[in-house]
């Protein structure tokens, strides 16, 4: 079993390559997109485990990336952000799986089993808001973050949790300005015309950490 272990911090890598190796599994790692494309691009791999915080092209952008180049192979999102803040939007982009980061090691072992056989991974909990979202009222507000691009969705969330412009320009390598005519774009698309209200929102949907 060939896995490609797709994560920006090398003593979380390490963790997990460990965990994976007692299935005597080959485990190689990858710390950024561009890296991982890298690997993809050289070696065929049975499973990609892929966290969603990463410094530059985040994980959600890096899944698009791989659906279009290798699209056939299977991605888990392995993270520390729960269910309700991004499963959703991972599997809608082509994820065969999502868990976080404090899940039973014998919960990996089990997804990554199901998914190299062909299938998709759904938690109890990602199952419970699957549940929801076909079963909700959308004329609520919660719809409209269907509108928002993964990257307007994660600026909305940086905003909500307290950060500036200039700390999210820092945070993921893009220019002030470029970050402000996102946060436009968020407030409009949400109807809305502060940050206080959106970080009301968010909050009030548990959509912070």
């Amino acid at each position: 079993m060939k896995i490609l272990l797709v994560d920006d911090h090398a003593i979380v890598r390490k963790g997990i390559a460990q965990l994976l190796a007692s299935a005597k599994a080959e485990v190689d790692e990858a710390s950024s997109c561009p890296e991982a494309l890298a690997r993809v691009a050289r070696k065929d791999y049975d499973i990609v485990l892929l966290d969603i915080s990463m410094p530059g092209i985040n994980g959600l952008e890096t899944l698009k990336l791989l659906r279009h180049d290798r699209p056939k192979l299977p991605v888990l999102i392995l993270t520390m952000y729960p269910e309700e803040q991004y499963a959703i939007r991972a599997m809608k982009s082509g994820a065969s799986g999502y868990l976080t980061k404090g899940c039973n090691p014998k919960e990996l072992h089990a997804a990554i089993g199901k998914i190299i056989k062909g299938g998709k991974y759904v938690s109890a909990t990602l199952l419970e808001i699957f549940t929801e979202e076909l079963t909700k009222d959308f004329t609520n507000g919660k719809a409209h973050l269907d509108h928002l691009s993964d990257r307007e969705y994660q600026i909305a969330r940086f905003i909500a949790n307290g950060k500036t412009v200039g700390q999210i320009a820092g945070e993921i390598n893009l220019s002030v300005n470029t970050i402000s005519t996102y946060r436009m774009r968020v407030l409009t698309k949400l109807s809305m015309k502060t940050n206080a209200e959106l970080t009301a929102y968010m909050i009030r949907e548990g959509l912070i950490d």
